[in-house]
């Protein structure tokens, strides 16, 4: 390849038309483009955004149109892996029939904090269900012969000021909470690229950090892949592409300059860079573009098979709702004769988040409630056109289903109290690049919600939200269902859940906090959607380290609203006959699962250990099964236990070290409802 070929391959354009530059010829309309080297055969590379599909905002043509999936928590909420396969899968094969075929997907940041704006995107608490759901995620866009990056590596777990926000957190504890996620991600997934963070990480930027990206990333996990900047990540040439950057993306639009042109010309001139460096940097990407089947299957624009993406996304949501609350049994719904909907634009569709991941061209049309504010950026707020009340009408032929807005309080309890059922739909919306200003429902929906329940205890609360709310009224209402962000299946399958025609299976992938006071910062400067406030422009994750989520909550002996691993079914299970073996590192466990109710439904049994010699970490997820039985069924499982969960990190000689001792291993329903322990004990190891 000639020098030019070379730069050319480093350094993405704006596939869109910005503010002072017009879309490159070539481009499809999306993220970002880079032209052919047709002598060569290397295909352009067509970028486009897919946190919850595929977005094509600036290019949309005659026939387009994508699955809008739920959101990152309702898939990793599922706790299956198959269909967290099935989302990418979806994803993948939309974009190559759109023409594209690097996809901006996979994020595995951890929610360290329910006001994060970008929670929606990710996959909960906890590394080993993030690392594994969002794997999942990527094996399946890859499957489809489109790249997928991994992103946004690593720490950026909160939103404000991220261009410029410090992210501070030890080395070992770092490589057991969040880049933990982002290994077992890349084991699973194989991500072609790995996306750099926007903010600092203690004190250096994510796409200049040669510890995470050349020490950690390429040498200690032998990642193959390139390492791409997100959008506005680039801040140098020689001080990057040493540390291990190997494409920038849209700089001329997002950065102060173009770095890796004629920055990284200069560069490679005087000798700050070596001419090998460069070399690396495209054979990476070549590679991975070869690995995934990309180079020899180009995109090529086809119809895309709009009721096959819905089935999927409905059928995430299926699994992925959690029931939170069913008091005397009120859910399913018994063949009510009158029923009120109440608020949350349910007559018209469903909530989805704000910013680069946002899609409003389904193939229902566009967004169902236009103009809400912000209409700018991270807006539009989008509500898919996927009505819920549509759905519960179909479901249930025979009632009588009334709808009111919700505006009016008294107005909607008085239709409630006038109802055998009345069903709440309740939302929070959220967005990149700006977090909540706390865990609170906007716009007076809890004093909706209090006046519904005092009408009516019948009260069914539907909540679309992008993490944990605040409930001041739970004790109120007969029934909970979180149904996150759901997704354009997310009109039909909420009625199917609500009317009994699936038994919810979702599981909570995050700890649910009662409120602020438990948050490991309950006060942060600057959060919210006024940019004026001041912002301390540090997060110091040292106050909890590696005890993330329910770690955090056991170490400090706080009692959660509802518990990580937690979620309600229409039957019961029992988990019996636990037994624990081990070879080496390598331990397994088998065990009973009964349903012992009157329905079908899917259990989901969850492993965790305790280590020995009173670790700092009270206990760690280790394996999980999803496991569908028939009423009376019984099945025996076994679950491979992930060596990585049971070892600490070495800091000093950057390996990963099976502590000796005798581990307690805990079969549970949810993190704090343990069933049965089992002890092993296990010599000292290496895990590679």
């Amino acid at each position: 390849m000639t020098l030019d070929e070379k730069i050319q391959m480093v350094h993405s354009y704006f596939g869109m038309d910005s503010e002072n530059l017009k879309q490159p010829k070539g481009a499809l309309g999306s993220a970002g483009y880079i032209a052919p080297i047709e002598r060569l055969g290397i295909p352009a590379q067509q970028i486009v955004d897919a946190g919850m599909g595929v977005t094509n905002p600036g290019g949309i043509r005659k026939g387009d149109f994508a699955t809008a999936m739920p959101s990152g928590p309702a898939n990793a909420a599922t706790w299956n892996p198959e269909l967290a396969f099935a989302n990418g899968a979806t994803m993948g094969r939309e974009a190559w029939q759109q023409g594209f075929n690097v996809l901006l997907g996979g994020g595995a940041n951890l929610h360290r904090d329910p006001r994060n704006g970008r929670n929606f995107e990710y996959a909960g608490e906890d590394p080993l269900l993030a690392g594994i759901m969002a794997g999942q995620v990527i094996k399946g866009v890859q499957s489809e012969k489109v790249v997928s990056t991994l992103k946004h590596f690593a720490l950026n777990d909160m939103e404000t000021r991220r261009n410029f926000h410090d992210a501070l957190l030890g080395e070992k504890a770092l490589h057991e909470s969040d880049l933990l996620a982002f290994r077992i991600a890349i084991q699973t997934g194989q991500p072609g690229s790995v996306m750099c963070s926007y903010q600092k990480t203690n004190g250096t930027y994510g796409c200049e950090h040669d510890y995470l990206l050349r020490e950690v990333l390429k040498q200690e996990w032998a990642y193959p892949g390139y390492v791409m900047t997100d959008w506005g990540g680039g801040h140098s040439s020689a001080k990057a592409a040493n540390a291990g950057l190997d494409q920038q993306s849209a700089g001329e639009v997002f950065d102060p300059e173009v770095y890796f042109d004629k920055p990284l010309r200069a560069d490679l001139q005087a000798g700050r860079v070596p001419m090998a460096r460069l070399d690396d940097m495209v054979t990476r990407i070549l590679r991975s573009f070869i690995a995934v089947g990309a180079l020899d299957h180009p995109p090529q624009r086809q119809p895309i098979d709009g009721p096959a993406g819905v089935a999927n996304a409905q059928r995430i949501i299926e699994e992925g709702a959690v029931l939170l609350k069913n008091e005397c049994s009120l859910l399913p719904l018994q063949k009510p004769r009158r029923v009120v909907v109440i608020g949350g634009h349910a007559d018209k569709g469903v909530l989805s988040g704000g910013g680069s991941s946002r899609i409003d061209f389904t193939m229902f049309g566009g967004n169902a409630v236009p103009g809400l504010a912000p209409t700018s950026w991270p807006g539009p707020v989008v509500y898919l056109a996927a009505a819920p009340l549509a759905g519960l009408k179909q479901a249930l032929p025979q009632a009588q289903i009334d709808y009111v807005d919700g505006s009016d309080p008294a107005k909607a309890a008085a239709l409630a109290a006038q109802a055998d059922v009345a069903i709440v739909f309740a939302t929070q919306w959220a967005a990149e690049s700006v977090d909540l200003p706390d865990m609170e429902l906007p716009d007076g929906q809890d004093a909706l919600i209090s006046a519904v329940a005092k009408a009516n205890a019948k009260t069914v609360v539907v909540l679309e939200t992008n993490s944990a709310v605040r409930m001041p009224w739970l004790k109120d209402v007969g029934a909970v269902l979180q149904a996150w962000y759901p997704g354009v299946g997310g009109g039909v399958g909420i009625a199917r859940l609500l009317t009994g025609a699936v038994s919810p299976s979702g599981r909570l992938p995050i700890t649910w906090p009662t409120g602020l006071d438990q948050l490991p910062r309950p006060h942060v400067p600057g959060l919210g959607f006024n940019p004026a406030m001041k912002s301390d422009d540090v997060f110091d994750y040292r106050i909890e380290g590696a005890n993330v989520g329910y770690k955090w909550f056991a170490s400090k002996n706080l009692t959660p609203l509802f518990p990580f691993g937690y979620g309600l079914s229409y039957t019961t299970f029992a988990y019996d006959a636990l037994k624990v073996a081990a070879n080496g590192n390598q331990v397994t466990a088998t065990f009973r699962v009964r349903n012992t109710g009157q329905r079908e439904g899917a259990a989901v049994p969850q492993l965790y250990v305790r280590l020995p010699g009173g670790h700092a970490t009270p206990a760690r997820l280790v394996g999980w099964s999803k496991v569908k039985l028939a009423p009376g069924q019984a099945t025996t499982v076994t679950v491979k236990v992930e060596p990585l969960t049971l070892a600490d990190y070495d800091v000093a000689n950057r390996q990963w070290v099976v502590p000796a001792g005798q581990y307690t291993v805990e079969l549970a329903d949810s993190a704090t409802a343990v069933v049965q322990q089992a002890t092993v004990t296990l010599k000292p190891s290496l895990v590679k």
